[in-house]
C-alpha cells in the first residue's frame, strides 16, 4: 500500500534511522510554512487503541447531517493513500491527493534538512487534510491521530473536541509502560483550545491518568464526560453490531458535543438517522461477495447433467448429490472482514461470521508480533487458520503459531487464493492487511456514508 502513495508522504519515513522517531518540533515548523492549523476550522481529534476508525466516520456523518461541511482525515487508509483524506465522506481524488503532495513537498523544502526525527507519514496526512479543508471551504475538520496523542501531531491542531476511544496496553513500553501511561499519553492531545473531552468506559487506572493529562493540559478548565454505552440518543437501527458499536456511539456523542461548544445546532433527528445508516465501513465486520474467478470454476465445476444414450434431447438429470456438488462450486465466495487485532475482536468476528452464516469455513489471518497473537490463536482454536505476513521491514512475524495453521505471503492474497479458501472466509488482522485484502477483491471504499 505504501509504493501506492505519492512519496512525499513517506520519503523521510523510509529513510528513517533504526530507533528513530518522528519530529513533533519539524511538523509544527512545517505546518506555520503552510499557514496552519487554520483558526476558522475547529478539530474534532480523535485518540485511542482501537475504533478509532469507527469513531471518526460516524462523528463525520453527525456532523454532515448537522448541515456541516466536514473533512475527515483517517490513519491509515482503507485501501490506500487517496482514502486517507474526505470531504463529505467521499475520497478525495488523485489529482487532488497530487496537489496536496505536491504543496507539503514545496513546504519540506523550506525547512533545514532533518537532523534527527522525521516527518511522519501520519502527521502529513493531517496537513494534507488541513490544507484541502482551507481549499474546499470545509467548516470542520475530524482527525484520526496515528499512533498517540501529546506526541502525536494531531495535538499540533489544539482540538477544540477530544473523542478518547478504549484503551489498552497495544504499544507497551512506546507510548508508556503500563496502560495507565498510554492513557495519559492519549488523551494529552487536548491543549489550550480544547472545550469538550468524551472518553467510553476505561480501566479505573486508565480513566484516572487521563483525566488528570486532560486536568494538566487544560488547565483544569474541561471537565471530562464519561459516555455510559446506549445513551448517545441514536437508535439501534443505524448502528453497526459487535465491538463497533462503543466507537460509533462515541463518535456520535462527541460530534454533537463539538456541535453544543460551537453554537451550532444539532442534526433533524430523521436526517441523523437517515446519514447514520448510510454510514459503510469496510474493514469494520463489512461483508463482500466475491464472484468465482473463471480459472477456478473451470477446475472445480462439473456439469449439472450427464449424457444418457437413447434419451432425446441426450441428457438425463443428474442425481440430487451431483446437483448439490455442481451448485456449491459455482457458488461464491463471502467475505467478512475485520480489523480485528486481538482476543476479544477476533472472538466477536468469528461469533458474527457464524450467527451470518452458521458456519466458517476458513479463517485468514494477519498479526504481526507486536499484536495479540497469543489471544487470536486461542480465540480461533478449531478453525481452519491460514496466517499472512505482511512484507514491511518494521514488521516482524517471528511467534509461534500452531502447526496446523497454513501459511502464506500478504502478496499472494488474490481473489483466486481467497476462493480457494472456501466459500465463508473470515479475513482478520491489521488495517494494512485488511487494506490489502479489500484492494484485491476491487472494494467499494470511496464513500464512507451519505449526506
Amino acid at each position: 500500500m505504501v509504493a501506492q502513495a505519492p512519496g512525499v508522504f513517506f520519503r523521510e519515513w523510509l529513510r528513517r534511522n533504526p530507533g528513530e522517531r518522528r519530529d513533533i518540533g519539524r511538523a509544527a515548523d512545517l505546518l506555520a510554512v503552510l499557514g496552519l492549523p487554520a483558526p476558522d476550522t475547529p478539530v474534532l481529534a480523535v485518540v485511542g487503541s482501537k475504533g478509532k476508525g469507527t469513531c471518526a466516520a460516524y462523528a463525520s456523518a453527525t456532523l454532515a447531517a448537522a448541515g456541516a461541511r466536514v473533512v475527515t482525515v483517517t490513519s491509515p487508509g482503507v485501501r490506500g493513500p487517496r482514502d486517507r483524506v474526505r470531504l463529505g465522506g467521499r475520497a478525495v481524488g488523485e489529482s487532488d491527493l497530487a496537489r496536496l503532495a505536491h504543496k507539503l513537498d514545496e513546504a519540506a523544502g523550506r525547512l533545514p534538512p532533518p537532523r534527527s526525527g522525521y516527518l511522519s507519514p501520519s502527521g502529513l496526512f493531517l496537513a494534507a487534510g488541513a490544507l484541502y479543508a482551507r481549499e474546499q471551504g470545509a467548516d470542520l475538520l475530524v482527525m484520526e491521530a496515528g499512533m498517540g496523542g501529546r506526541g502525536d501531531e494531531v495535538r499540533l491542531f489544539d482540538p477544540a473536541a477530544v473523542a478518547l476511544t478504549t484503551v489498552f496496553g497495544e504499544h507497551l513500553g512506546v507510548l508508556g509502560d503500563t496502560v495507565a501511561q498510554i492513557a495519559e499519553e492519549k488523551a494529552g492531545a487536548a491543549g489550550p483550545g480544547t472545550r469538550a473531552f468524551v472518553h467510553g468506559p476505561l480501566e479505573p487506572g486508565a480513566e484516572a491518568a487521563a483525566h488528570a493529562a486532560l486536568g494538566a493540559r487544560t488547565g483544569g478548565r474541561v471537565l471530562p464526560e464519561r459516555l455510559e454505552p446506549g445513551t448517545a440518543g441514536v437508535g439501534d437501527p443505524v448502528l453497526p453490531d459487535g465491538l463497533g458499536r462503543p466507537a460509533a456511539e462515541l463518535g456520535c456523542a462527541s460530534a454533537r458535543r463539538l456541535l453544543a461548544t460551537l453554537g451550532r445546532e444539532e442534526p433533524e433527528p430523521e436526517r441523523l438517522r437517515r446519514v447514520l445508516a448510510s454510514v459503510r465501513l469496510p474493514g469494520r465486520l463489512s461483508h463482500h461477495v466475491l464472484a468465482r474467478p473463471a480459472d477456478s470454476a473451470e477446475a472445480g465445476a462439473g456439469p449439472a447433467t450427464a449424457p444418457c444414450a437413447g434419451n432425446s434431447p441426450g441428457t438425463r438429470p443428474a442425481s440430487a448429490g451431483a446437483v448439490a456438488a455442481a451448485a456449491a462450486a459455482a457458488a461464491p465466495t463471502e467475505l467478512v472482514v475485520d480489523s480485528a487485532i486481538e482476543r476479544a475482536g477476533a472472538a466477536a468476528a468469528l461469533e458474527h461470521a457464524r450467527r451470518r452464516w452458521g458456519g466458517v469455513d476458513h479463517v485468514l489471518v494477519c498479526l504481526p508480533d507486536h499484536k495479540d497473537v497469543e489471544g487470536a490463536v486461542a480465540a480461533l482454536a478449531g478453525e481452519r487458520v491460514t496466517a499472512a505476513a505482511l512484507p514491511d521491514a518494521h514488521l516482524s512475524f517471528s511467534a509461534a503459531l500452531p502447526a496446523d495453521w497454513g501459511r502464506v505471503r500478504a502478496e499472494e492474497v488474490t481473489p483466486q487464493l481467497l476462493a480457494g479458501l472456501g466459500r465463508r472466509v473470515l479475513v482478520l488482522g491489521t488495517v494494512y492487511f485488511t487494506g490489502r485484502v479489500l484492494d484485491a477483491i476491487g472494494a467499494d471504499t470511496d464513500s464512507l456514508f451519505t449526506a
